[in-house]
């Protein structure tokens, strides 16, 4: 028996406002805590290295989570990442806050 292998999908900002608006959706920021504190996504969480452990055990892993860094890139490794732990639903943000906050939603 094969087993596929989940994946995660990038969307661009204007395809994730229904994400945005539905309160069952975790967003997670995973750029330094300083870029965080100056601006970041309503409701998301920043999310270090050092809170990963905590956030996988306290997160429902079949809630859909949304993830965003600077400009998209690095977010891509973590939405791998959170597949690879067993998220059923998990998206990546492209562009990232950077496209976000230019697009004023």
């Amino acid at each position: 028996m094969t087993v596929k292998p989940m994946h995660y999908k990038c969307i661009h900002v204007q395809e994730a406002q229904e994400l945005l608006n539905d309160p069952g959706t975790v967003i997670v920021d995973i750029r330094d805590k300083v870029s965080f504190q100056a601006g970041n996504i309503p409701n998301s969480i920043n999310l270090s290295n050092e809170d990963i452990v905590d956030f996988l055990d306290s997160t429902d892993r079949k809630a859909p989570l949304l993830i965003y860094c600077y400009h998209g890139i690095n977010s891509k490794d973590a939405a791998e990442y959170f597949v690879n732990n067993g998220f059923h639903t998990v998206f990546s943000l492209d562009g990232g806050y950077s496209e976000f906050s230019q697009q004023k939603l």
